[in-house]
């Protein structure tokens, strides 16, 4: 994240026949800004050796901001916004089906189900992600980060009253919501952040905001103590207090200062909400980019996983002594590991960024392959569909808890190897078009959620596991291609780039 002016960055870049393609070049009256002072993605000549090197020769012409300790301490402030709306958010997903099957005991007219609901909430999130970042270009990071984080205290007191149509227009809401609370959070990122200081940012970030799973199923884990089913006068404390909960969260976004405002970052200029949604369709088109939408794909497909099937597994297993209150723990098992990748990743960004991204990814690969046979070994099959006395593949057919919250706790960290550098790569390589380069980000993301949710309320678990196994290895391979071959080509080619 430079703070040179944009015509600095975009020396190497002037010379690219395709860039010039890639945004039309009969449109060269009206964007070119966006040609020629905003860099669309890496080109052949992207220096990848500063990114892995921030020390180098090249660091010196990127300064460091003057105020970081301020820019440091509006990071946090963003982390603790974005943890208390998702420590209302992802608990309530995390507890979804299980509470509707308690709705249903109570009043067999509800015909909610939590996998459709999420399956709409994140099909939204995919579609709405084209237009957020138009949404951006005039709204700004921080009033569209307010906007999204409205709707998710506004899907959260849905529940109050449990009605089939309102749980699924709230899903609707929320999934649009969703759309431009993480391209608003990922501009806001890039823009407070540099070259020196985007992985540690991220992981610092990425710590608190999944600290929320930690916080919001100690909650649950004490609400549903022995609980068999979860009665209405405890569904109303619990969605009461995580409404507020979501409340003060938006709250602290509004105090957040405007990147540029007050001796924090940067300013952005996405060139109008037409020249935004152009941006995102070109930069889609290039090939790192549609290798890593691999990746993210990949995150997406877990992240569905992590979040409403594997505790609608241990809800189900009823050879677990109490399988109920495992599902808390499981959140706070799953949270301990984000938060030990964030803060890891995030403390020692400085040194990591030395050795790639890729071997960071390639550990988050590792440890999921060990959790999915471990789960696959624990685990009955019918587990995700029903109340199951199904025997697992362990000694004796007794699934064991402590398995079951290890697998939460490699989950997690694994999810944090795989997201942080996720977050470093774009901020790295487009600090121009953070907004629509996490639009297609999220894109992707949300996109192979929702498909998992679609398919989780008729797919057993043995599948879900397969399909993770495929896809973690693919995104793991695409993601390794483009550092590789990114690294391989500056060191076949001098550098000759001049700097203003």
């Amino acid at each position: 994240m430079s703070y040179l002016r944009r015509r600095s960055w975009s020396a190497e870049f002037e010379n690219m026949e395709d860039t010039e393609r890639l945004l039309g070049e009969e449109d060269d009256s009206e964007i070119s800004g966006a040609s020629r002072n905003e860099t669309v993605g890496p080109s052949d000549d992207w220096d990848i050796e500063a990114e892995r090197h921030p020390l180098t020769e090249r660091q010196h012409e990127i300064p460091v901001p003057q105020n970081d300790k301020k820019v440091l301490s509006y990071i946090m402030g963003l982390g603790v916004a974005f943890m208390l709306v998702f420590t209302a958010f992802n608990t309530n997903g995390i507890m979804t089906q299980v509470v509707i099957r308690s709705i249903q005991h109570e009043d067999p007219t509800f015909k909610g189900s939590g996998y459709i609901s999420l399956a709409v909430i994140y099909a939204v999130f995919a579609t709405f992600n084209w237009l957020s970042p138009s949404c951006l270009s005039f709204l700004g990071p921080k009033i569209t980060m307010i906007i999204g984080g409205i709707s998710y205290a506004i899907f959260i007191a849905g529940f109050l009253w449990p009605q089939t149509w309102i749980l699924y227009l709230t899903s609707v809401l929320v999934g649009a919501g969703a759309a431009l609370i993480w391209t608003g959070q990922g501009n806001y990122l890039t823009l407070m952040s540099d070259q020196t200081t985007i992985s540690r940012n991220s992981g610092i970030f990425w710590a608190m905001l999944q600290s929320s799973l930690l916080f919001g199923n100690i909650f649950v884990y004490y609400q549903f103590m022995g609980k068999e089913i979860i009665d209405s006068y405890t569904r109303m404390i619990v969605f009461s207090v995580l409404t507020i909960v979501a409340v003060i969260g938006v709250c602290v976004m509004c105090i957040l200062p405007k990147p540029g405002s007050e001796g924090g970052g940067r300013t952005d200029d996405l060139g109008g909400p037409y020249v935004a949604l152009k941006k995102s369709f070109a930069l889609f088109k290039t090939k790192d980019m549609l290798l890593l939408s691999v990746t993210f794909f990949y995150t997406g497909v877990e992240l569905s996983f992590f979040s409403g099937v594997y505790s609608a597994c241990l809800g189900s297993t009823l050879r677990f002594p109490d399988p109920k209150r495992l599902v808390g723990l499981s959140g706070m098992f799953i949270g301990v590991g984000e938060i030990l990748g964030g803060g890891v990743f995030g403390i020692f960004g400085s040194k990591t960024v030395k050795s790639g991204r890729d071997p960071i990814v390639i550990l988050g690969y590792v440890v999921h392959m060990v959790c999915f046979f471990l789960i696959f070994l624990n685990l009955p099959t019918n587990s995700p569909l029903q109340n199951t006395l199904d025997t697992s593949f362990l000694p004796g057919g007794q699934p064991s808890e402590v398995i079951a919250l290890m697998c939460s706790f490699l989950l997690g960290f694994g999810d944090a190897c795989f997201n942080t550098q996720i977050y470093s790569i774009l901020g790295s390589v487009y600090p121009d078009n953070s907004g629509p380069a996490f639009a297609l980000f999220k894109f992707m993301q949300s996109l192979s959620a929702a498909a998992c949710f679609f398919y989780s309320s008729i797919f057993q678990l043995y599948w879900h596991l397969g399909i993770l196994v495929v896809f973690a290895t693919l995104g793991t391979l695409t993601f390794c291609k483009v550092e590789w071959r990114a690294y391989r080509r500056q060191r076949a080619k001098p550098d000759t780039t001049a700097y203003d």
